[in-house]
């Protein structure tokens, strides 16, 4: 009897906790941005780095067959930047990732996901602690990868996992002249909540 009690319950969680073709799914995440900075010309010759942001991220997916969603990733992140560990500069990073994923368990408990897609970073707010004129020169197109997991705790609520790699790049400049190119390429780890509608 016990047996068939859990049975039941796991059914009644797993049957319409997620998302068929044509509904939307909102998450909430809180979100770890981890640049893997890359550098050239000057900027590496200064040791120059990109600090991590925390920041609460939001997101829509709409679902285009029981299998395939389409998500749109919003937030927005403030890194510092450091050269030879020493605070030069800040910029503000927003990040509108468009990306098409593929559910491989749409009626499991356990629902994994690969995605793939792009990110139109706009740079903004920058500011610049070094009194060397420095300046961010362009916003950056580039391609976004992401995975992970959904898991029901009710009928309509699920905790989500994911993960994103997306690939942004600028020209930085001093006074108006080139100094260098900077990969952020960051590793963007997220977990929070999500509903469908």
């Amino acid at each position: 009897m016990k047996k068939f009690a859990i049975a039941a319950i796991l059914a009644s969680l797993s049957a319409g906790a997620f998302a068929a073709q044509g509904d939307i799914i909102a998450r909430l995440r809180i979100t770890d941005v981890n640049p893997q900075t890359s550098v050239n010309d000057t900027l590496q010759a200064l040791n120059v780095d990109v600090n991590n942001d925390t920041i609460p991220e939001l997101d829509f997916t709409y679902m285009l067959t029981n299998n395939i969603g389409a998500e749109l990733i919003l937030g927005t992140s403030k890194h510092d930047i450091t050269a030879g560990g020493a605070k030069i500069g800040s910029v503000k990073v927003l990040p509108p990732t468009l990306t098409l994923q593929y559910h491989f368990n749409p009626e499991g408990q356990f629902r994994p996901y690969a995605g793939a897609g792009i990110n139109y970073t706009r740079f903004y707010g920058f500011k610049d602690d070094s009194g060397l004129g420095l300046s961010i020169k362009k916003n950056s197109f580039g391609p976004a990868l992401q995975v992970g997991m959904d898991m029901p705790l009710t009928k309509d609520v699920f905790l989500n996992l994911d993960m994103k790699k997306l690939w942004i790049k600028t020209k930085v400049q001093s006074n108006g002249t080139d100094v260098g190119t900077l990969d952020i390429n960051p590793l963007v780890t997220s977990v929070g909540i999500g509903m469908k509608f």
